[in-house]
């Protein structure tokens, strides 16, 4: 019987599947830059190999290399970590384990990419064969003491506004593909400073340094391991953290804590909160941080306006649901950040 290269059944039944499982699991990720000839044959060979050891995750392959998030039955983490580093592109990887656990995943998803992260830069903006000195955790506490370094967050708005280090230059932007050029930016009076970049894992900052590199920044440096690597480093030194906050984390536990602090509001009430959630309307989607007392008092929504369509009847959804859509690209079309809804004031 042969594998089935993708997963056929419903979110729903993975969901209880999961559920069900009687072992637990750990989550893991990795990258690499790395020329990857045969990308599509890469990619059939992992998810088959993959799901066979019953692993879930995220995983993004392109001809520059692999991105992976992935969660791993407790059982089988010495097989998979085994398998992961018998493949040529990938031996001697860096496997770094999750801060805190949780179900991240409900199904192995492996998708084929022009990048393993969606800059959009033009290939003429930066080499990966030369990229900054990676530094490890005690290093980067180090020189941020040092008045002449700068510490860049090169991750976007709503992953920096729950977590970051102390006293970060943090741009104030909602997508990868607008990141380096607002980094830039950012940096233009920095030149002559040691710049000291992070991100999640350290994916973002492999590139980001490559490119101000090629911008004529001289010292450019990046957090080895990214905030994943820091955090477990100072928990197991037991040292105190210049990291505070919440890590953001693309799946399903949408964030790690690394502190206690609670460091960003609610978008409706402005009360302390630190939790991510989707708006409860599939129309809108938008990810927002609501606390759990405006959670129950809208139903997960972000607004009035999506509280007030959720409440209708399926008739009446279905009636009302192009006026909606939109309302709802022309309100997203201005570039309004969650934080700035007013659920009083969102009229049509």
């Amino acid at each position: 019987m042969t594998t089935p290269l993708f997963n056929k059944k419903s979110r729903q039944e993975l969901i209880k599947e999961l559920a069900n499982e009687e072992f637990n699991r750990v989550t893991v990720s990795f990258y690499r830059y790395v020329k990857i000839e045969n990308i599509q044959e890469f990619r059939d060979l992992l998810y088959k190999n993959l799901s066979y050891l019953n692993v879930l995750g995220r995983i993004y392959i392109a001809h520059e290399g692999i991105n992976a998030q992935i969660s791993i039955p407790e059982y089988n983490e010495k097989n998979v970590v085994e398998y992961v580093n018998s493949i040529q592109y990938l031996r001697n990887i860096d496997i770094k384990k999750a801060i805190t656990e949780g179900e991240s995943f409900y199904k192995l998803t492996i998708k084929l990419k022009d990048e393993i992260v969606a800059y959009g830069i033009d290939d003429s903006e930066y080499d990966m064969n030369v990229v900054g000195k990676h530094i490890n955790p005690d290093d980067f506490d180090k020189y941020m003491e040092n008045k002449n370094s700068v510490v860049v967050d090169i991750r976007n708005h709503y992953e920096s506004e729950v977590g970051h280090f102390k006293g970060a230059l943090i741009p104030d932007v909602e997508r990868s593909q607008d990141l380096l050029p607002e980094v830039k930016k950012l940096l233009s009076n920095h030149k002559d400073k040691k710049i000291l970049l992070y991100c999640t894992g350290g994916i973002r900052c492999e590139k980001a340094s490559s490119y101000l590199l090629k911008n004529n920044f001289k010292d450019v440096n990046q957090l080895k391991g990214g905030i994943i690597n820091y955090a477990n480093t100072i928990k197991s030194k037991k040292t105190k953290s210049n990291f505070i906050g919440k890590n953001f984390v693309f799946d399903n536990r949408l964030g790690e804590d690394v502190t206690d602090d609670i460091i960003s509001s609610c978008h409706i009430c402005k009360s302390k909160s630190n939790i991510h959630r989707n708006c409860s309307n599939d129309l809108c989607h938008i990810l927002f941080i609501q606390c759990d007392a405006c959670t129950k008092k809208y139903k997960g929504c972000c607004s009035d306006k999506c509280l007030e369509y959720i409440c209708l009847t399926n008739e009446e959804q279905h009636k009302e649901k192009e006026k909606f859509l939109i309302y709802n690209k022309k309100r997203l079309g201005k570039n309004i950040k969650p934080k700035l809804y007013n659920i009083n004031t969102d009229k049509l």
